[in-house]
């Protein structure tokens, strides 16, 4: 195989002008493809559905500053006022950590060990909620790569076929679309790959952090309620925090 062939090869899988926009350009790799490209569709499309989701619950909807909380809670906590401690937490935004807190102070009236039962029964409700679906990602990532690998296999054994059986008149053509398809296929799987895994790496890095305020704030807790138990003047349960516990 001499250069002007290589050369030739080169413009057939390039051709379609250098004026083409991004969606066309897009659109004319796809079909260089062919099957090979639905599969890894798919991954990137489900990959992009779950970041968004977890990204908003684990930046958003999970997220609270957890020094200013513990500050708010420690005066009523120091005060001695139980009543005051349960509304000031279901008072705050509903994330896994004011969910742990407030089982944690319902329960203060039973005594220590029914505190820290129903810490650790909340922790563990709330902590598959957090790690719920971020796995995906790298399932979907490594599906995306062995999916190019497919397409860049299915290419390679175009290309092998045209070697071996096709009209040499023919052979170039054919030869340049079996190497579009090849390289079309390992770009678009790592292109979705690459994204999901640094995604995965994000989310699940967020979780832990979560977590892990939900443990220390579990302990400091804990030791707030027990170190000031003596100074609590009221050890019933207030209506109101039932009623903002049911919500």
């Amino acid at each position: 195989m001499n250069l002007g062939f290589v050369a030739n090869l080169s413009v057939l899988a390039n051709a379609g002008g250098s004026n083409e926009t991004f969606l066309q350009e897009l659109g004319r790799r796809w079909e260089s493809g062919q099957a090979g490209m639905y599969p890894i569709a798919l991954c990137l499309v489900i990959a992009l559905a779950i970041i968004v989701e977890r990204s908003i619950v684990l930046f958003g909807k999970a997220s609270i500053n957890k020094e200013g909380f513990l500050r708010g809670l420690k005066k009523h906590i120091y005060a001695g006022d139980l009543d005051k401690a349960i509304n000031y937490v279901a008072g705050q935004k509903s994330t896994p950590l004011t969910n742990v807190v407030k089982a944690g102070l319902m329960n203060v009236p039973k005594g220590q060990e029914e505190v820290q039962a129903a810490l650790d029964e909340a922790s563990l409700r709330e902590t598959p909620r957090l790690e719920a679906r971020t796995g995906y990602l790298a399932m979907l990532g490594n599906a995306a790569m062995l999916a190019g690998l497919l397409g860049t296999v299915n290419g390679l054994i175009t290309c092998f076929e045209a070697v071996a059986n096709v009209n040499p008149a023919d052979k170039a053509t054919i030869l340049a679309n079996g190497i579009s398809e090849a390289m079309n296929c390992t770009g678009f799987g790592l292109l979705t790959a690459i994204p999901a895994l640094v995604a995965f790496s994000v989310l699940m890095g967020r979780t832990q952090g979560i977590i892990n305020d939900i443990n220390e704030t579990s302990v400091s807790v804990l030791n707030l309620i027990v170190a000031n138990r003596d100074k609590f003047k009221n050890l019933n349960i207030p209506a109101s925090a039932h009623a903002h516990a049911e919500e």
